[in-house]
């Protein structure tokens, strides 16, 4: 069967894993009597009554998409094994910051994963019970990642299974690797098989765990003789409550509650979702499971029965990794990622690339919201896909009463708000990205306007500016005409600055009513000039002292220790080998990166280019006495080429890296120095590394070429 069928579906899977998440992330933590007394059922979201935002990252979302890419980035192999997944983990994970929960050796199961893979443990021994025993292996966090590796293979249960076998056991083992399986094998199969009872019958045949198919059978004869879902969650907590394992987050209590909720639901996925974030425990993590297994099993009409979830979540998600730029993304962009490995394991041709924003999906808007920010006022403004009304996609911004003074405005975030999006005393995860748009890029819109009157449309970027205000930067304005209209706008210098958001504005001199289509938005390729100066001049306000501003929080830093410095630009130190720090995203392909360095006392340092993580990049390295091109691959480092080197400490060289198709070139003050040969790295983010010491850096520009 080809995978053109499931599609679909994988994207209802992928919005109804981030909507259970996100019902369920406000009362993590809360005790089940506490969720009842405020809200009884948790039938929609309550993020404002917990005063919390709605789309926040989160491990669950994280850590199912990031692990995941472990298949693309060997190539789409069958025989992917653990110990090539382990490796994924330390290529995307910054230590102590993104994706899972830092709680420590012997406390969290994943922290304690990560440190024996960094202490060159591989996978599956870095999750064994045997090194970090049974309790501390048997927690939650094999199940809450396994979304992805089903939904890449879509009704071929074995393959899922075998995929999240190996996945799960870089961090976990027996039971928890078992349930891991079961959901995946479920979850794999619902591409066609619709009935929960034969799914779980035929699921359980394949995992041989007694103790788990013991407590699956028992809490399914339950569901059978409940009438209400609290009289099974009352049998849960009685018989396999937290109190009755080791752990802080036990996977046998949550598996369970995972399968109740399937029972009890029916073909309600509303319910479903509400019956895993009322009944307590790991509320994100279970509603997360449930709704990406309903997503798949009842499609997008399915999902669509109850409340409209999608208009609030509006496609959006953070996949917060050390590849910065793709950060803020969105549940399309990343079922493309899931549907591309899907083609490539089932034998089928991959799809060509599609433009960025081409709202493919049913009813797919791809983080893209009414904008209430500009003083005037707004028109009656409606957001669809021009799929819901014609078999053709887009995004349809439909307006009422446009006229001089008001406006018709929609936007979507390219980088995070100022704003910590976590809550002080609370797990809630930190934003860290790069931006995914940068200034002297160029954006190509395709515009559709039916109407006699047409509008008139203006870009327009908001940007973080010196003293972190919001500052609006406008294109010329298109008057549109009937028809198709193909625009470009060249994004104007921000001296540096982050762009927030990317907008499109619609204004009229005369009264008029209608719509119009974005068919699609798009951009490639590195900046034209994307640069950065002092940090005096990009910080004013700079004092001495100052350890932290916006424009360093648009690099992803695995380093120690990465500052603005007061006279310079950066300051970067690092302890041992790779510290890492990148800005950009896949989409940098060619170009040239350059910066003024200071080689203050390390053991080598220099620059970064196609950085895809922290640990799969090339790199120009200066040592004392050589100058290194290299390719830094997971464990590995491939010296490609190299030359005798004087390095002066406390002297500076104008360093430049440039890379173009694969031809790997340095240039020291202005002199071709090295050049190297290399294929395996297309695209990707720049920067700098430091092994074992540090630098200073004044000024960094990137240049495509």
């Amino acid at each position: 069967m080809s995978i053109s069928k499931y599609e679909s579906q994988i994207y209802s899977g992928v919005l109804g894993k981030i909507i259970g998440v996100y019902l369920g992330r406000p009362i993590e933590g809360w005790t089940y009597e506490s969720i009842f007394e405020s809200f009884k059922d948790v039938n929609h979201f309550v993020h404002r009554q917990v005063g919390v935002p709605l789309i926040v990252p989160d491990d669950d979302i994280s850590g199912t998409f990031v692990f995941f890419r472990a298949l693309e980035d060997y190539q789409f192999n069958k025989d992917l094994s653990a110990a090539q997944i382990g490796d994924t983990w330390l290529n995307y994970i910054i230590e102590n910051q993104t994706v899972l929960w830092w709680g420590g050796l012997s406390r969290s199961t994943e922290h304690t994963a990560f440190l024996r893979l960094k202490n060159g443990i591989n996978a599956p021994i870095s999750g064994s019970s045997e090194l970090n025993g049974k309790s501390m292996s048997e927690q939650i966090g094999a199940q809450i990642f396994i979304d992805s590796w089903a939904m890449a293979c879509p009704n071929n249960p074995e393959l899922a299974v075998d995929f999240a076998r190996k996945a799960a056991s870089v961090s976990h083992d027996g039971i928890a690797v078992d349930a891991a399986c079961l959901l995946a094998h479920m979850e794999a199969s619902a591409f066609e098989e619709k009935n929960v009872d034969r799914l779980l019958t035929n699921a359980l045949s394949v995992v041989n765990n007694v103790e788990l198919t013991t407590v699956v059978t028992d809490l399914v004869q339950e569901c059978r003789n409940a009438t209400d879902w609290r009289e099974v969650r009352e049998w849960i907590s009685m018989n396999h409550g937290y109190d009755k394992y080791p752990g802080s987050c036990p996977m046998v209590t949550n598996h369970l509650v995972v399968i109740m909720a399937l029972f009890m639901a029916g073909d309600d996925f509303q319910k479903s979702i509400m019956i895993a974030a009322s009944a307590g425990w790991d509320t994100d993590c279970n509603a997360g499971n449930v709704g990406c297994l309903n997503g798949i099993r009842l499609g997008l009409e399915g999902l669509s029965k109850g409340p409209d979830y999608r208009k609030s979540v509006s496609d959006r998600m953070y996949v917060v990794s050390a590849d910065g730029g793709s950060c803020v993304t969105d549940a399309v962009i990343e079922t493309r990622k899931i549907v591309k490995a899907a083609y490539a394991l089932n034998g089928e041709e991959i799809p060509p690339k599609m433009k960025r924003y081409s709202f493919e999906y049913p009813g797919s808007t791809q983080g893209f919201t009414q904008y209430e920010d500009f003083l005037e006022e707004l028109a009656t403004t409606k957001i669809y896909n021009y799929n819901t009304i014609s078999k053709e996609n887009g995004l349809v911004i439909e307006y009422d009463h446009l006229a001089k003074g008001n406006h018709s405005t929609v936007s979507l975030d390219t980088f995070v708000e100022l704003e910590s999006r976590g809550k002080e005393g609370t797990s809630y995860f930190e934003v860290l990205a790069s931006p995914s748009l940068y200034s002297t890029q160029e954006i190509e819109v395709e515009v559709l306007s039916m109407n006699e009157l047409q509008p008139i449309l203006t870009f327009f970027i908001d940007i973080y500016d010196q003293e972190d205000e919001i500052q609006t930067l406008y294109s010329d304005s298109y008057i549109l005409e009937k028809g198709n209209n193909r625009l470009q706008w060249s994004l104007p210098h921000t001296q540096g600055h982050a762009i927030y958001r990317l907008g499109i504005r619609l204004t009229s001199n005369e009264r008029i009513d209608g719509r119009v289509v974005i068919k699609s938005i798009d951009w490639n390729e590195a900046p034209k000039s994307f640069e950065l100066k002092k940090a005096i001049e990009l910080t004013p306000s700079l004092t001495p002292w100052t350890t932290n501003t916006t424009w360093i929080k648009s690099f992803m830093s695995s380093a120690d220790h990465f500052n603005p410095d007061y006279a310079e630009t950066f300051s970067i130190s690092h302890s041992t080998n790779n510290g890492v720090v990148t800005i950009g995203s896949k989409e940098w392909k060619d170009y040239c990166v350059s910066s003024e360095i200071i080689f203050t006392n390390q053991e080598s340092a220099g620059l970064v280019a196609r950085s895809s993580g922290h640990r799969r990049y090339y790199s120009v390295l200066f040592y004392k006495d050589k100058m290194v091109i290299g390719k830094q691959k997971d464990h590995e480092y491939v010296n490609l080429a190299q030359k005798e080197f004087d390095m002066k400490l406390d002297a500076r060289y104008n360093v430049s890296f440039s890379v173009r198709g694969n031809v790997l070139e340095v240039m020291v003050d202005g002199e071709k120095r090295l050049h190297a040969i290399d294929d395996e790295y297309c695209n990707g983010s720049a920067g700098f590394v430091v092994n074992s010491g540090a630098i200073l850096a004044n000024g960094f520009k990137v240049v495509s070429s």
